[in-house]
């Protein structure tokens, strides 16, 4: 299942006030004359800022700079537990949500059950403790399950989702099955039919030269302005990385040329920042009277396959 992360840009503008706040904190235990108290939050602030830089520097980072973060978080919620008078019970229940909240599921349970023993240590063996005890096991308990079913919601919503998850586009499996119908539904109707085979070369490129972002800019810009100039009945669909099947129903063989070539003139005025104009490769084909749809799925794949080919 597809585990939620936290939003970097979000994540860096939190652990920046973090860091004020844990300055601000020793300032005051300065101001106040409790001196033992400051080094811990002097301390932390320099760790706190460090995961503010991890985390804007990219993936691999982000998950470092989460560590530090719950560590930090732990050792301030560990100095505050022994002290009845800073409500324990409200901090007890830090500790399981914020790891579950900065961690993928798997490793988050696996940290909140490692620690439990140290924190039911610190909370006591008092009455009180034995009650905030019982309430901090029933949250370890509880707690994953919201995010569980959130992830299973989420695999299950991209399991059955058509669109591709970068662009406007349907899945492979999704434009397969809307040319079967399309192809039985003319077949039927005795109409005519047309697919607009669509090539990319610029997008691998793309992503070599300029990141993802710029992809998927890029992917976003084309599907937008291919949905744009046709029908609503007509379908666009990514059969591979680079190449896209653009399905016309009811459309003759000199109605699909006039589609092509407006196609390509639209795109053709597309101009992209870093990457200039937006190239692209298209190939008409048609089904063959007693051609069967198998066959059909598989000279269109090859013809992919060849105009991909014409750029090497």
């Amino acid at each position: 299942m597809t585990e939620a992360k936290p939003h970097p840009r979000l994540f860096i503008v939190v652990l920046g006030i973090a860091t004020l706040l844990l300055i601000g904190q020793a300032l005051w235990f300065y101001l106040t004359g409790h001196y033992a108290r400051i080094l811990l939050p002097a301390l932390l602030a320099p760790v706190m800022a460090l995961s503010a830089l991890l985390a804007a520097t990219g993936h691999v980072p982000l998950r470092a700079s989460s560590y530090l973060v719950l560590i930090c978080s732990f050792l301030l919620i560990a100095a505050a537990l022994p002290d009845r008078a800073l409500h324990p019970a409200l901090w007890i229940g830090v500790p399981p949500v914020l790891t579950l909240v900065l961690l993928p599921l798997g490793p988050a349970i696996f940290l909140n059950l490692a620690l439990t023993p140290i924190w039911l240590t610190l909370l006591g063996t008092d009455e009180a403790g034995i009650e905030r005890i019982f309430g901090y096991l029933a949250l370890v308990a509880i707690a994953p399950l919201a995010l569980w079913e959130r992830a299973r919601q989420r695999a299950l919503l991209q399991a059955t989702d058509p669109r591709e998850q970068e662009c406007a586009a349907l899945t492979r499996s999704r434009l397969h099955e809307r040319l079967t119908g399309e192809l039985a539904r003319t077949r039927l109707l005795e109409q005519p039919l047309a697919v607009l085979l669509i090539h990319l070369p610029q997008l691998d490129m793309t992503r070599e030269q300029f990141g993802d972002a710029t992809r998927r800019r890029m992917l976003s810009t084309f599907c937008q302005t291919v949905r744009h100039d046709c029908r609503d009945l007509d379908s666009l669909g990514r059969e591979g990385d680079s190449a896209f099947w653009l399905v016309l129903p009811d459309t003759t063989e000199s109605g699909a040329l006039l589609v092509q070539q407006r196609l390509a003139q639209t795109l053709e005025q597309l101009v992209l920042v870093g990457t200039g104009p937006l190239e692209i490769r298209q190939r008409l084909e048609t089904p063959h009277r007693t051609e069967t749809c198998p066959t059909f799925l598989a000279r269109l794949q090859a013809m992919t396959q060849a105009l991909a080919a014409t750029d090497r």
